[in-house]
Formats: C-alpha cells, sequence, structure tokens
C-alpha cells in the first residue's frame, strides 16, 4: 500500500513538473521556435548544418522551459489571484520555488553544454541569453513595457542562430531581430488583454494596460510594421516570390487576429494570440521553400 503511495506520489511530481515547463501548452516553444529557424535559414542560405540546428532545436525547448519557471518563481505571489495562473504548480504550492530553481538551473546548464559545441561568439551570446531570461520575469512590476524585453528574450536566439552559422552578425540578424521585436509586441500584447482586469487589480504591468482603449490601433500599427520589416528582410536577402507569398498570407493572419480582438473578449484573445504559431510557420515555410 505504501509502495503505491509512493509510487503515486511521483507520478504527481513529475506531472507536476512538466505542468511547470509547460509542456501541457507547448505555444511558447513554437513562437521561440519559428523565428530561431528563420534565422537560422537565413544565415545558411538554406538547410542549416546539421549539428547546429539539433542544438538550437533542443536549445530552444531548455531555455523556454526554464523561461517558464523562472517567470513562475517570480509571479508566485501574483499567480494566485489570476484566474488564468492559481492552479500553476508553485502558485498552488505544489512544488517549492527552490525545487522549481533547481530543475531551472539543470536546464539552462544543459543548454549551455549544447552551446559549447558551437563556436566562441555563440558561448559568448550565450551569456547575455540567460541574463536576459532572469531579467524579464521581473520587469512587470517595474515598467508598462514587458513585452518589448520579452521580444528581446525571445530574439536573443536569432544573432546567436547567426553567429553559429556564419561567425558573425550581420545587418539583416539585426533586422529580423527587431521584427521578432515588433511581433512579440503583437501577441504578448494580445495575450496580455486576457489578464488585464486581473493584473490592475494586483499592480502587474503590462503594454495592454498602457495602450488602454487604443490597443486594437497601436496592435494594428506594429502588425503593419512587422510585415514591412519582413519585406525588407526579403530584398535585403534576396528572397524569391515564396516568400514574399509567405508574408501576404501572414498579413491575412493578422487582419484574422485583429477581428478576434476587436470586442476584447478572453477567449478570442487566446484564440488570436495561438493564431500567432501559424503566422510564424508560414513564414517559415516561405524561406523553406525559397531555398529549395
Amino acid at each position: 500500500m505504501m509502495d503505491l503511495k509512493k509510487i503515486k506520489s511521483k507520478h504527481e511530481k513529475i506531472k507536476n513538473y512538466l505542468v511547470l515547463i509547460r509542456l501541457n501548452k507547448p505555444i511558447g516553444i513554437f513562437l521561440l521556435l519559428w523565428p530561431t529557424l528563420w534565422a537560422l535559414w537565413l544565415a545558411a542560405k538554406g538547410f542549416p548544418d546539421h549539428k547546429i540546428l539539433i542544438v538550437f532545436l533542443f536549445g530552444v525547448f531548455l531555455m523556454r522551459s526554464a523561461g517558464c519557471i523562472l517567470n513562475d518563481i517570480a509571479d508566485k505571489d501574483f499567480d494566485k489571484f489570476v484566474a488564468r495562473t492559481k492552479n500553476r504548480p508553485l502558485a498552488s504550492d505544489k512544488l517549492s520555488s527552490i525545487e522549481a530553481f533547481v530543475f531551472a538551473s539543470c536546464l539552462i546548464f544543459t543548454a549551455f553544454l549544447l552551446v559549447l559545441t558551437t563556436n566562441t561568439l555563440t558561448v559568448k551570446l550565450s551569456f547575455v541569453a540567460v541574463t536576459l531570461a532572469g531579467i524579464y520575469p521581473f520587469l512587470k512590476r517595474h515598467t508598462y513595457l514587458p513585452q518589448i524585453f520579452l521580444g528581446l528574450t525571445f530574439g536573443w536566439s536569432i544573432p546567436m542562430a547567426f553567429a553559429a552559422t556564419v561567425a558573425s552578425i550581420p545587418q539583416i540578424a539585426w533586422l529580423l531581430f527587431i521584427v521578432n521585436i515588433l511581433w512579440t509586441v503583437v501577441y504578448d500584447t494580445i495575450y496580455a488583454m486576457i489578464d488585464r482586469e486581473d493584473d490592475l487589480k494586483i499592480g502587474i504591468k503590462s503594454t495592454a494596460i498602457l495602450f488602454d482603449d487604443a490597443d486594437r490601433f497601436i496592435i494594428g500599427v506594429i502588425q503593419a510594421l512587422v510585415l514591412i520589416a519582413l519585406i525588407i528582410v526579403g530584398k535585403q536577402a534576396s528572397l524569391n516570390l515564396s516568400y514574399y507569398l509567405s508574408v501576404i498570407v501572414g498579413s491575412l493572419l493578422f487582419i484574422y487576429q485583429s477581428y478576434l480582438i476587436k470586442d476584447r473578449e478572453p477567449e478570442k484573445c487566446m484564440r488570436a494570440f495561438m493564431n500567432n504559431n501559424w503566422f510564424g510557420l508560414v513564414i517559415f515555410i516561405g524561406l523553406f521553400v525559397n531555398y529549395l
């Protein structure tokens, strides 16, 4: 009987660790993955080196998972008062902050071991990546622009991908980096619209609160900037029609997202947020086909 209890307890513990890294909600992994793949394909002008691709695929998963944990450690006392987050393992005391921090440290260390198989420039850039991931969770208390910093954090894989592939960071890498920052502000503002009422009560800041009633208009403007910047990327990289078709399809997805958020209904805002996975995929397909 005791053995069954121990097995059940261990099973629950493992389940909580998996929930902690959002394995049940992989959208965050994809939103980090797509710009990383954009950068790898642009840097390599086609299919990247297999070893580099594997390093970045695992790196995306490990660092996204570690980022979720650090975020939950920082937000533990806030998450208890937000409907969407109150049942997270730390907020509901199913795991301790120490257990979570040890797990995050193991994930980051594993990611660093992978980076060591690349070159010196990429290794140096990885320290910036860890710093960004560690700072971001605490910004929601101090600034209405954490979405911009999330864009910096999620987008740092772009210069790293170029560094690993061509041992330098050309201008187009920074342009793609800016694209990702703008895109992150779009989808994370939509995401923040879901929690706006709860965030106002507990003092959490976001662009959704900053933009207030102008949120939909500003999101539309930033969406337009994303598309313009992607066209500039295409011009600089001399990409073909398949890429520009993907940008057109992406623009239709942005229009659909704007339609979904028109009444600011939480369920539809979540659908608009999730739709950004398709946007990232569509742009990647355009790049992939371009280099066939």
